[in-house]
């Protein structure tokens, strides 16, 4: 049947129809995958409705938000394909279980609002009690006279930011705080050259309130997420290694360029130097406590003042790991072998972490290890069965999935036509 339209008509279908499409081609996949999944768990209509809603709020909310994914490949269809890895509706029942009550999504709202917080509840609060302490007043004191907010402003003007990854979400930074801070006192990268640090400076000394003579007084070294705290400094075979090593001897060897050049360098010698992580493990903070207080005390050519600052947008709960390594267990020692098949090495605290612990080693593939070893030895590890450190983590995040969780839920092994393991949320491996 031929329909005649106006042309008014005709506007409003072109502009709506490809987004019609796309609905309706999602709904329909959507369905399908869900049907699936209905017969690979082996669900009554009654226990599929109930579920089926669920899925989708989840999937429509959260996860199909998840950088890995695209149209007509998007957590449902991820999710059957995971589920039919396991051989028994028994193994079917505890991952299921698990995505349902464990399961811990950081997703890309929630991640930005964490990157949002950083100035006015970390960089803030800080700078006013430093102020405060040198005008001698009470931090809530600071904005109350001229005097005070005029040397907030300048203080916060020689604060240097700089990113540590394509985590740090600096674009976010950015506009979350324009008219806040200066585009000239943010770094993306750790690769800067001479020109850069020069060019740097003479901005900082041109900026209202300061003069020839103003450093940058504090800098603060961004990241997203760390799990074990091992990535940002540790000791293989007597060498310092790590993040903030490297961010030293970037710092010390740019000094030196500049100097032979007769150039003035824009960080201070004694700085004030800053950690913050947008998210962070209680596992993590304690060990960068102890490492970073150890190397302050060992580094012999250190840029930065003997305190360091550690702080996190979002500090994980001590719950949040699935279980903890048994006592005189090194949390990524070996997986023992027994008679039954694997020995859990780690103590559960409920049903849930008990049984889906058990599931990660009867799923485990040694071929992970092998293909991560380098970096798993420097780590002193022996198995990667509960993900990078022994973190144990049931996180996921949404521009990728650290390590440090489990790896039944993001590890991809065996070939693309054979597979040994399948990912729930494939990771995007820079160690291998």
């Amino acid at each position: 049947m031929y329909v005649r339209t106006t042309y008014a008509s005709r506007q409003i279908t072109r502009s709506s129809r490809p987004q019609k499409i796309g609905i309706a081609f999602n709904m329909i996949g959507n369905s399908l995958a869900l049907k699936l999944l209905a017969d690979v768990m082996d669900w009554d209509d009654a226990t599929a409705t109930r579920e089926f809603g669920w899925l989708r709020l989840m999937a429509s909310v959260k996860y199909d938000g998840y950088a890995d994914f695209a149209a007509g490949a998007g957590f449902l269809e991820a999710l059957v394909d995971w589920m039919r890895q396991f051989d028994t509706s028994y193994d079917r029942a505890i991952a299921y279980r698990f995505v349902k009550q464990r399961l811990v999504y950081i997703s890309t709202a929630e991640m930005h609002r964490v990157v949002e917080a950083f100035i006015p509840e970390v960089v803030t609060p800080y700078l006013r009690r430093s102020v405060g302490a040198e005008c001698g007043l009470h931090p809530w004191e600071v904005w109350a006279a001229n005097e005070p907010a005029e040397a907030f402003k300048s203080r916060l003007r020689k604060c240097l930011f700089v990113g540590l990854s394509d985590g740090s979400r600096i674009d976010v930074l950015r506009r979350s705080n324009a008219g806040r801070i200066s585009q000239e006192q943010i770094i993306p990268m750790m690769n800067v050259d001479d020109a850069k640090w020069e060019s740097l400076g003479e901005d900082l000394i041109s900026a209202p309130g300061l003069d020839a003579n103003s450093r940058f007084e504090d800098v603060f070294l961004i990241d997203d997420f760390t799990a074990s705290g091992t990535t940002f400094i540790r000791t293989v075979e007597g060498k310092t290694k790590g993040k903030l090593h490297k961010f030293n001897k970037m710092v010390e060897a740019a000094r030196r360029s500049l100097s032979a050049k007769e150039k003035v360098f824009p960080i201070s010698e004694n700085y004030s130097l800053h950690i913050h992580h947008y998210v962070s493990t209680s596992q993590a903070r304690g060990t960068l406590t102890e490492r970073v207080g150890a190397l302050v005390k060992m580094l012999e050519n250190r840029s930065f003042r003997d305190e360091v600052h550690i702080t996190e947008g979002l500090l994980l709960s001590d719950n949040l790991p699935l279980g903890r390594p048994k006592p005189g267990l090194q949390a990524g020692g070996a997986v023992e072998a027994s008679a039954i098949g694997f020995e859990p090495n780690r103590i559960a605290e409920n049903e849930i972490d008990a049984q889906f612990i058990a599931l990660c080693e009867r799923a485990y593939d040694p071929e992970l290890f092998r293909r991560l070893e380098k970096h798993c030895r420097e780590a002193g590890m022996e198995t990667m069965c509960y993900g990078y450190g022994g973190c144990a983590l049931p996180l996921v995040l949404e521009h990728n999935t650290p390590n440090n969780s489990v790896p039944l839920i993001w590890s991809e092994t065996g070939s693309e036509a054979d597979p040994n393991t399948r990912p729930l949320f494939q990771r995007r491996d820079r160690h291998g």
